[in-house]
């Protein structure tokens, strides 16, 4: 893995301690960090600069409010947000345990009943979220947290944020939002005017993999 940008430490010092990198993902690179005043240890996701710029700081602070009102039991919740120098970032729990996306790889197939339990909690959380008007834009196992065998959804409101600041820009970069195994088809297309069906399509993909072993072809 990459090592900590030296201005990232820098711009957060007093607040976070970075640990270590936990992974990288095509909005963000999540880091493992000790939130200094509250004495606990948070999974801090740091926007790709080049993300960054074509987003802009206001807009995506502005937009990713939309996360912290989100509060579900199988959503995870937003812990804080900022810019730090050039580096827009937002924090959330640190959750001990694997994504769906691990799962899959080491088992490639689930038992229906567990399948259906994990894509009727999936469900659950949209169904809150599509109740207050908020898509997700980017279901996919490696969103999927399972702490202790329990779904946790996270990014939610991410990929929203992303694209309400900078979408209009987004193509020019050859950045994209949402993942092509589980994107609908009028996301794969372009329409900014999603709803929660496009969501519901992506469960649809999960649950057709966990039972299958593959994604939808």
């Amino acid at each position: 893995m990459d090592e900590i940008p030296a201005g990232l430490e820098a711009a957060l010092e007093g607040r976070y301690d970075i640990e270590r990198e936990l992974g990288e993902g095509g909005m963000a690179t999540v880091y493992l960090a000790e939130d200094v005043k509250h004495d606990r240890q948070v999974a801090l996701k740091v926007l790709k600069p080049e993300l960054a710029v074509v987003v802009g700081a206001e807009r995506f602070l502005t937009e990713i409010k939309t996360t912290a009102r989100l509060q579900h039991p199988h959503i995870l919740p937003l812990f804080d947000s900022g810019e730090a120098d050039s580096f827009l970032f937002y924090v959330m729990p640190f959750v001990e345990g694997e994504t769906l996306r691990d799962r899959l790889d080491r088992e490639k197939q689930l038992p229906v009943d567990e399948a259906v339990r994990i894509a009727s909690e999936i469900a659950d959380a949209l169904d809150y979220a599509h109740g207050r008007e908020i898509v997700h834009r980017d279901i996919k196992p490696a969103n999927i947290l399972l702490q202790n065998g329990r779904v946790m959804v996270a990014d939610f409101g991410i990929a929203l944020a992303v694209t309400a600041a900078g979408a209009s820009r987004l193509t020019e970069t050859g950045l994209s939002v949402g993942t092509p195994q589980y994107m609908s088809p009028e996301q794969a297309t372009g329409d900014r005017d999603l709803d929660g069906r496009s969501d519901v399509y992506s469960l649809a993909c999960i649950a057709y993999e966990m039972l299958s072993g593959d994604p939808p072809p």
